[in-house]
């Protein structure tokens, strides 16, 4: 990489060579568009006879690369090409495997400005955002090799047994479950690919890597990181095409030992369901979305509030799990907090997420885009008014991508379905309380439990805390209301509707999900 390491400070003022970095690998890429990527299969390049153009959201004119549309049989030769791998690399010292793993994330941040451009052109992601999704992979894989290392492979003496006439060992160690399957959605596509499959491997399972068509190429990027860091054929397996015919293959096959979803609820809940149809239980970590709230009280800084909000309803278009998507506030301050809203959303700049002013992009496909469309509809049905936003945007370079207006909804009832309903996409709905309590139960009474924010005094953020029902929670952080987790600081996951496993990513629970329990006793 350049000089200088991303982080929340590199993020927020950036340094100009991280600015003239990204730049120089726009430029580079554009020249090179178009190349056909294979799947990669026991270490080698497999192709299949259908392919499919990757097109990007920002102008759908430009075809990214030509990946290959898998099938079954790609997904069982996946499968058995990591089946055969796992004793090999099971068996290989921790040591070695937090070796190869830590070379990986090296070459991530070496890449990190072809990675950031790629991302931009490919998910519609401002450059910083890019950057950052980049970044966070590389420090994903870190965290989880100093999590082996600091807990020395997780081999812990246990107790003597009390036998009289005998002398007994007992031993605590965690092993790895065996085939590992990763399925990725598109917003972060390098993190939530790079971060689970990091704690997988570091643990000593195989890997098949199954990622959203949408970034297909950008996750492929990324397998080449772990190939070039000498991680052994078979380890890792990377397969691209429909989720309905090669996604479920792999779901339902037996070779599955193990499962990490990030998506929507509806198909995570499908998944917990086939999943669950095997001779035995078999784990599966699933993050399945929010509808993320941010509570304003009277005493709130509202000048901290409005960036907050503004940097987590519209930051990757409100694409994110994270999205700060329900606004709720004292009345004593709404009027205020809106006219402030909507003063800074006017301001942002919508256009090519690869230029340097642009702060939104473009949704990720025609789908997303209709769907906006639609729900602005529904809004205007159902008495809402907009702040700002509610329509797409046309004209120069709006008529070749998805480009849609952040918008802020406001006097849309609270028993509307859309105060609940995850919409993934740049809109927000502000509604008014009279009381904080009253804030807290709307805040709750939704099916998820992802992220919360809250604006308010010292004295009621520990009321906040203690009351909302949320895996990750922030109190007056003008860097995001909802969003910005990071590892080793806000490790990110959910309760509820929004995750299974109750531990979370980047945090100090998260890598033993990837191993199961053995007791050894030894009787001398």
């Amino acid at each position: 990489m350049a000089d200088f390491k991303l982080t929340y400070a590199t993020m927020f003022n950036p340094p100009e060579e991280l600015h003239s970095g990204f730049d120089a690998a726009v430029e580079k890429l554009k020249q090179n568009m178009g190349k056909e990527y294979g799947m990669f299969i026991d270490g080698k390049e497999v192709f299949a006879d259908e392919k499919f153009d990757d097109h990007s959201p920002v102008n759908t004119d430009w075809v990214l690369a030509k990946m290959q549309k898998g099938n079954a049989s790609h997904a069982q030769a996946a499968l058995a090409a990591a089946r055969k791998a796992f004793p090999m690399w099971s068996h290989t010292p921790w040591q070695k495997r937090v070796e190869y793993l830590r070379k990986a994330a090296s070459l991530i941040e070496e890449r990190i400005f072809d990675l950031g451009a790629a991302m931009a052109m490919e998910v519609g992601k401002n450059r910083m955002e890019s950057l950052g999704d980049v970044q966070e992979t590389a420090d994903l894989i870190y965290y989880s090799c100093y999590q082996m290392e600091k807990n020395d492979g997780y081999v812990v003496e246990m107790g003597k047994d009390p036998l009289v006439g005998y002398e007994a060992r007992n031993v605590s160690i965690l092993r790895p479950y065996g085939v590992w399957l990763v399925v990725s959605p598109f917003n972060f596509p390098h993190a939530l690919t790079g971060g689970p499959s990091g704690a997988a491997l570091v643990a000593g399972n195989t890997l098949v890597i199954k990622p959203a068509t949408d970034t297909a190429w950008i996750v492929r990027l990324l397998v080449d990181c772990f190939r070039d860091a000498g991680i052994p054929d078979g380890v890792v397996n990377f397969v691209t095409g429909p989720g309905s015919t090669l996604g479920q293959a792999l779901v339902d096959s037996p070779e599955i030992d193990g499962l990490t979803f990030t998506g929507s609820f509806d198909v995570g809940m499908k998944m917990y369901q086939d999943f669950g149809k095997r001779n035995y239980v078999r784990p599966i970590i699933l993050e399945l979305g929010g509808k993320n709230p941010v509570i304003v009280s009277k005493n709130a800084d509202l000048e901290r509030a409005t960036i907050g909000i503004l940097r987590s309803a519209f930051g990757l278009q409100g694409q994110k799990c994270s999205a700060a998507s329900r606004v709720i506030v004292d009345e004593s301050v709404y009027d205020d907090l809106t006219a402030r809203l909507k003063d800074a959303a006017s301001k942002l700049v919508i256009g090519d997420p690869t230029e340097r002013t642009t702060y939104t992009g473009p949704v990720i496909n025609a789908s997303s885009y209709k769907e906006f469309k639609d729900f602005c509809e529904e809004i205007n049905q159902g008495g809402g008014t907009f702040l700002t936003g509610g329509n797409v945007k046309s004209g120069d370079i709006y008529d070749k991508g998805y480009f849609c207006e952040p918008t802020f909804v406001t006097d849309l009832p609270f028993s509307h379905r859309l105060w609940k309903h995850e919409m993934f996409l740049p809109i927000t709905t502000i509604g008014k309380v009279s009381s904080m309590d009253e804030a807290m139960k709307i805040a709750n009474d939704v099916n998820y439990g992802l992220t919360a924010g809250f604006y308010g005094s010292p004295e009621e953020t520990e009321w906040f805390f203690d009351k909302i029902e949320a895996g990750v929670t922030y109190a007056n952080r003008p860097q995001g209301a909802t969003t910005g987790a990071w590892p080793g600081f806000q490790p990110f996951g959910g309760w509820k509707g929004s995750g299974s496993s109750g531990k979370n990513a980047g945090g100090h629970y998260y890598l033993p999900l990837y191993m199961h329990e053995q007791i050894r006793t030894l009787v001398k």
